[in-house]
């Protein structure tokens, strides 16, 4: 649900560095197979880009 009360504050998101993400990708290319954290970091991806654009 979205507030249209313009004094809600928006969360603010973290800058990871090119490196932190070339890691992280690494990282998710050695998991297994249907691992669960990878549709856990899909939805966070999609949170991040809702709150960019709060």
């Amino acid at each position: 649900m979205v507030s249209s009360d313009p004094s809600t504050a928006c969360p603010p998101t973290v800058e990871y560095s090119t490196s932190d993400q070339t890691r992280a990708a690494m990282e998710v290319e050695a998991l297994p197979e249907g691992a669960i954290v990878v549709r856990m970091l899909s939805d966070y991806a999609v949170l991040r880009d809702q709150a960019r654009t709060c």
